[in-house]
């Protein structure tokens, strides 16, 4: 069931990937859960703003702590090494490195 993750990721167990997978679930969901009241901080509300001007600044907002926030969760369940690689290609690629 999971033979194309482990082989896409270098994993060697299914659980490995159930872990990994739930990491990224409730990194997601702390992420936007974390984001609204960080918003609300900022005095950045969606009912004050234009669409077209909130949501590029949310996903801003959400980008980093969930960045932030897969680290501390992966570690907490034991696949810092992991989601410390996983970072360094995700950031790399977006800033153009290899």
């Amino acid at each position: 069931m999971f033979e194309k993750l482990k082989a896409k990721w270098g994993l060697e167990s299914n659980f490995q990937v159930v872990m990994i997978l739930l990491v990224f679930s409730i990194t997601g969901s702390i992420a936007v859960r974390i984001a609204g009241p960080v918003l609300t901080y900022f005095n950045v509300q969606q009912e004050k703003m234009n669409p077209f001007m909130y949501w590029p600044i949310r996903i801003l907002i959400i980008f980093p702590i969930y960045q932030f926030m897969l680290l501390i969760v992966g570690t907490l369940l034991g696949q810092f090494k992991f989601f410390w690689e996983f970072q360094k290609k995700t950031v790399g690629r977006m800033f153009g490195k290899k």
